[in-house]
C-alpha cells in the first residue's frame, strides 16, 4: 500500500473517500489497482501530457505528490495513484467532450444489463453531436460496459444538451441516477508526431512515410506492413479486432504515402493503428493481354520469359503486351478502425474537424 505520512481526522473527506473505497473496491480482480489523490495544488498540465503520452513512474509520482503535500492512497500495486494524479492535472486545453454516465439500481449490479439496441440506433441517427454509441457492422452497443460495474450505459458526445436528450431517447432497465462528466476522451490528447526513427515503446504516435513492405496476414487474421521515412523503419499493424479495418490496409501497396496514428507496442516495435490517412497512392501498371499483331490481328504467343512475344502466324516479334493502369480499392483521405475497436481517446473521423473552443 501506497499512503502519504499525513494524518487524517475521523470525519474528513479523505476517511470518507477511504471508506467509500474499502466498502467497494473489488480488491479479488487482478486488475483492480485503486488509488486517489487529495491536493489544494494542481499539478502542471505537463504531468497529465506524460501520462497519457509517455511512461510514468509510481516514484516519480510519489515524489510529486510529496512535494505538493498531498493526501493520497493506493491499493495493492498503487498504480491507480498514477492514473488520479494525471487526471487532477488535466484540463481542457486543446479540446474536450463530455459523458453522461447512466447508473444502475444496486440490486441490479453483476446481472445482465437491459440496454435496447433499437433505440441506441435511434438515437445514434438523431443526435448528430453524439458519437460511437453503436457499431452497425459488427452489431456492437457501445454504451454498454463490459465489466459488472455499476454503469448501466454512458453516451460520448460535444454537447451537454444533445447528451440530455441522448439519453431520454435510450430504452434500459431503470436508471437510478446519471452524471455528466466533462473529459478528455475522443481528443487524441495522446498522440505526438514523430519521425519514425524517433519512435519509442509504449508512446501513442502520428507518423508518416512511405510503404515499403506490402501487406500480409498473420497468424489470427491480424495484417501487418512496413512503412519508412528518412529515419527509420517501422511495422504497422492492424489487429484481428479492428474487423473490416484490415480490408483497407490490405489494399495498401509498396510506395503509398500514409499517416498513421496509433499506440507503438514494444517488441517487435510494432505501431497498433487507430487511424491511416492515405496521402499518395502509387500507379500500378498490370499486364492486360498479349500484344496483338499488326499485320494478321491475332495475339502474339510468348517466347519464354523475359524474352518476349512472336506472331506464329506473321513472325512479328514484341516486347510490349498490352498493359494498363491497376484499379485501386482504396482512395485518398482517412480511415479508421470501427466503434467496436475504438479506443478511449482516440478521435473519431466524425470529430477530425470538431471546434470546440
Amino acid at each position: 500500500m501506497c499512503k502519504s505520512s499525513e494524518k487524517i481526522r475521523e470525519g474528513d473527506i479523505g476517511q470518507v473517500v477511504e471508506d467509500i473505497i474499502d466498502k467497494n473496491a473489488k480488491f479479488e480482480d487482478d486488475d483492480t489497482n485503486p488509488g486517489f489523490v487529495m491536493t489544494d495544488k494542481k499539478p502542471s498540465f505537463e504531468v497529465y501530457e506524460k501520462a497519457v503520452k509517455e511512461i510514468v513512474s509510481l516514484r516519480e509520482t510519489e515524489k510529486l505528490l510529496k512535494s505538493l503535500n498531498a493526501y493520497y492512497k493506493g491499493y495493492k500495486n498503487c498504480r491507480g495513484l498514477i492514473g488520479a494524479t494525471a487526471s487532477i492535472s488535466w484540463h481542457p486545453k486543446n479540446d474536450k467532450t463530455y459523458e453522461l454516465l447512466a447508473y444502475r439500481e444496486k440490486s441490479r449490479w453483476g446481472t445482465e444489463r437491459f440496454v435496447d439496441d433499437a433505440s441506441v440506433k435511434d438515437m445514434d441517427k438523431r443526435c448528430n453531436l453524439t458519437f460511437d454509441n453503436y457499431d452497425y457492422v459488427n452489431n456492437h452497443n457501445r454504451l454498454v460496459p463490459n465489466s459488472p460495474c455499476p454503469i448501466l450505459y454512458g453516451v460520448r458526445g460535444d454537447s451537454i444538451g444533445d447528451l440530455i436528450c441522448a439519453s431520454s431517447m435510450v430504452k434500459s432497465e431503470k436508471v437510478d441516477s446519471w452524471l455528466i462528466f466533462e473529459t478528455n476522451q475522443a481528443t487524441d490528447d495522446h498522440l505526438q508526431r514523430k519521425m519514425i526513427g524517433d519512435i519509442k515503446p509504449f508512446e501513442s504516435v502520428i507518423s508518416e512515410g512511405e510503404i515499403t513492405k506490402n501487406p500480409r496476414t498473420i497468424e489470427g487474421g491480424h495484417v501487418i506492413f512496413t512503412v519508412s521515412d528518412s529515419t527509420g523503419v517501422v511495422d504497422c499493424a492492424a489487429y484481428e479486432p479492428t474487423k473490416e479495418f484490415r480490408d483497407v490496409i490490405r489494399e495498401l501497396q509498396v510506395d503509398d504515402a500514409v499517416e498513421i496514428y496509433g499506440g507503438v507496442r514494444e517488441k517487435p516495435l510494432t505501431i497498433n493503428l487507430e487511424k491511416i490517412k492515405v496521402e499518395k497512392i502509387d500507379k500500378k501498371m498490370e499486364k492486360i493481354e498479349n500484344p496483338v499483331c499488326p499485320n494478321c490481328g491475332k495475339h502474339m504467343k510468348s517466347r519464354g520469359k523475359n524474352q518476349g512475344y512472336k506472331c506464329k502466324n506473321c513472325g512479328i516479334k514484341s516486347d510490349k503486351p498490352v498493359i494498363e493502369e491497376k484499379k485501386r480499392n482504396l482512395n485518398l483521405g482517412f480511415y479508421e478502425v470501427p466503434v467496436c475497436a475504438r479506443r478511449h481517446l482516440s478521435k473519431p473521423l466524425k470529430r477530425m474537424n470538431h471546434k470546440p473552443f
